[in-house]
């Protein structure tokens, strides 16, 4: 930056005004700010006059500061807020700032701002409520679960025409969303699956072993999958793998103006999309489920059988089948299609609510798999609260 700061006249400057400059000057009673150059916004324009400024010239007891322009070159506001700051610092040593020597423009301009700096906003301290903040919450949860129920009424509505093949549903979408959430999950589904039933037979073995109760492991690891860690660890594993997927896929749908599309040429949202989707997992959810099930015994019995001296493979095998009921399969059958519908539905509706750009598609996936996940725990929890209150 091409300054000049001096108690004398400024020197003398050739016709091309190329960079700006400035220089204070007592006058008599008075001082000079001399300010020459070209002061635009490309030639590196001060941004303020420094405190020290008038030193120099406290001597003289000015009581006014006057600025000459006649070598000024082009300007633009920049200049103006250059002799605002000039003015706020003859202000702090009890200068007046005289403008009347500033051309008609440039007068104008410094007329629209302020005598004195605004003070600082005071930051708004917000207390918060705790009530405030829950009933907001309950009431978009709330809202949330209306808008889920009212499209899986409509979906359900539609589901009819789109079975007969007359409500827009293509019989190639819903295969395809039949592969994808059943034969391309089955090794994720066996991995996860077969890894809880081992830990926990692992875990139980440890402890029944302390009472010579070995052969209950099979028990344990029969009744606690069939019953709960199949189904759930199963849900939990399509609304991460398959529920993000839908999501994300209704999501570039909205951002490609595809659903707008859909909608002009009057083909219904719920049984072109959301019913294929729903569909393929309330079918898949059931046989995964059992083939979770498989699993979970296969890793159970292994751990067992390699690791506790005193159960064969028969015992183990007949053991299990000893403890487990055939209400058990039915109530995990149960839950893994409510599961389903859930995952199914919320996904969709998160798709279908996301924005438009590319970032949204994104968190559109993340969101569907975190309530995906926290609606398969929390529908778990209210399935155990009804299976102790009829006894199952």
């Amino acid at each position: 930056m091409n300054t000049s700061q001096s108690s004398g006249p400024a020197t003398a400057r050739s016709d091309n005004h190329d960079h700006p400059e400035w220089a204070i000057a007592p006058s008599g009673n008075e001082a000079v700010l001399q300010v020459s150059g070209d002061w635009i916004v490309d030639e590196a324009v001060p941004a303020s006059l420094p405190d020290d400024a008038f030193k120099a010239v406290q001597g003289g007891s000015g009581s006014a500061l006057t600025v000459d322009t006649t070598r000024i070159g082009r300007w633009d506001s920049s200049l103006v807020s250059f002799l605002w700051s000039a003015k706020q610092a003859a202000a702090r040593t009890g200068m007046t700032f005289d403008v009347s020597q500033l051309p008609r423009g440039m007068q104008r301009l410094f007329s629209l701002l302020p005598e004195t700096p605004q003070a600082p906003a005071t930051p708004h301290t917000c207390i918060p409520n705790p009530f405030r903040t829950s009933g907001i919450f309950t009431l978009a949860t709330l809202d949330e679960i209306g808008a889920v129920t009212t499209l899986g009424i409509e979906t359900a509505r539609t589901a009819p025409k789109g079975l007969s093949g007359h409500g827009g549903m293509r019989l190639r979408d819903l295969l395809s969303n039949i592969f994808d959430a059943g034969p391309s999950a089955l090794i994720i589904v066996s991995v996860v699956n077969f890894l809880v039933g081992a830990i926990l037979a692992f875990v139980g073995a440890i402890q029944l072993q302390k009472f010579s109760a070995d052969i209950y492991v099979a028990n344990l690891v029969g009744i606690a999958c069939v019953r709960e860690l199949s189904a759930v660890m199963t849900a939990i594993i399509m609304a991460g793998r398959t529920g993000g997927a839908y999501a994300a896929r209704i999501a570039t749908m909205l951002g490609n103006e595809e659903i707008d599309a859909l909608q002009v040429f009057g083909i219904p949202i719920s049984s072109y999309i959301l019913l294929p989707a729903v569909l393929s997992l309330m079918i898949m959810m059931p046989l995964l489920y059992l083939y979770g099930c498989l699993m979970s015994i296969a890793g159970g019995y292994t751990v067992a059988v390699g690791m506790l001296p005193d159960i064969t493979g028969a015992g183990y095998i007949h053991q299990t089948f000893y403890a487990i009921d055939l209400h058990q399969f039915e109530f995990g059958f149960m839950k893994s299609i409510v599961f389903a519908v859930m995952i199914g539905l919320t996904a969709c509706r998160i798709g279908l609510k996301a924005g438009r750009s590319a970032a949204d598609v994104g968190t559109a996936a993340t969101s569907a798999v975190v309530v995906g996940i926290v609606g398969v725990i929390a529908l778990d929890a209210i399935f155990a609260v009804i299976a102790n209150a009829v006894g199952i």
